[in-house]
């Protein structure tokens, strides 16, 4: 399954954790402004804003997981398997396949109050991008580093949620896991009271026991709850440096290793790569699995006025700083 997460600094971050069994040849991958757009049912966009995220590139169309645009907005789709609802073109609607998805939000919204709006207007369709390529049930998360919405489409119809955590896992349903959130509403980053009992003293034995009951575990619900708190209590400087390290270690508090998550015979549920998205800079950092130092991609060293994807493969295998 997966994670993805918003921090703000000095300036303001978005990105997440891809968790699944197996990995396609994903790249960082730039869409400059003029490379067009081809939608399957809403016609061609042929200037918008630059984007840049992590994509499976097939015959130069960008099937983005996760990306941002020069605006500054960000938007990511996560696993939203047996509530997401997918449909036929519908008249009247702007009908977007869903793997179009973020390509139809980034290349016209400079905020995501314009998402919002732009959104109201969609039917996400069932479209399959190939034969060997079906549609993927997906919700999605777009910041602008002020406003953070989530976007599901269910039975029930396209759904359009404030978030004012800042995070999104996978299933439940996005008020769902809100409303979970109240069953920790007594955790703390401090110590806490006792309450046991009145006039009962129990003395904490360890630091960190104001967040006993915390989930650890790997399960959506369960990664909601620890990233919103770990997320949410986080504290670094505004430097770019602690800024990206305190990120990718909010990411890091619901990573999931390999052999956690058994589907299978040898087959396991791990954290293919992590992402934070600098939306002011244009900088999209990433580690993978094999590779836990920080890599980097700077769309501004791009021509943004191109007419082609450009993308980069990923640095997998472990990079280590000999000191002597």
């Amino acid at each position: 399954m997966c994670t993805a997460a918003t921090y703000n600094t000095r300036c303001h971050y978005f990105g997440r954790n891809l968790d699944l069994e197996y990995s396609y040849h994903e790249q960082v991958a730039v869409t400059p402004r003029n490379d067009p757009l081809n939608f399957r049912r809403m016609g061609t966009i042929g200037k918008h804003p630059a984007i840049i995220g992590m994509a499976f590139v097939v015959d130069g169309f960008p099937l983005y997981y996760d990306a941002m645009n020069e605006k500054g907005v960000g938007m990511a789709g996560l696993n939203f398997p047996g509530n997401c609802d997918f449909r036929e073109p519908a008249e009247g609607k702007d009908n977007v396949a869903s793997f179009e998805l973020i390509l139809w939000v980034l290349a016209q919204c400079a905020s995501t109050a314009e998402a919002r709006e732009l959104l109201s207007r969609v039917n996400i369709t069932n479209d399959k991008f190939s034969e060997k390529l079906p549609p993927n049930p997906l919700h999605w998360m777009i910041a602008d580093g002020k406003d953070v919405i989530v976007v599901e489409q269910t039975k029930s119809g396209l759904a359009i949620y404030d978030d004012p955590v800042g995070v999104m896992t996978n299933n439940p349903t996005f008020d769902m896991q809100m409303n979970r959130l109240a069953d920790f509403r007594n955790l703390t980053a401090d110590q806490g009271e006792c309450r046991f009992a009145p006039g009962l003293e129990l003395g904490a034995y360890s630091r960190g026991m104001g967040a006993v009951g915390l989930p650890g575990d790997l399960s959506s619900a369960s990664r909601f709850a620890k990233v919103a708190f770990t997320k949410m209590n986080s504290v670094s400087d505004d430097s770019e440096s602690a800024s990206i390290s305190q990120f990718f270690h909010i990411l890091g508090s619901v990573e999931q290793q390999r052999g956690c998550c058994r589907l299978g015979k040898d087959s396991y549920e791990l954290t293919i790569y992590s992402s934070c998205c600098n939306l002011d800079m244009g900088i999209y950092y990433y580690t993978t699995y094999e590779n836990s130092q920080i890599s980097a991609v700077d769309m501004h060293h791009e021509d943004l006025d191109g007419d082609k994807v450009v993308a980069y493969d990923l640095v997998h295998g472990q990079q280590i700083n000999y000191q002597n």
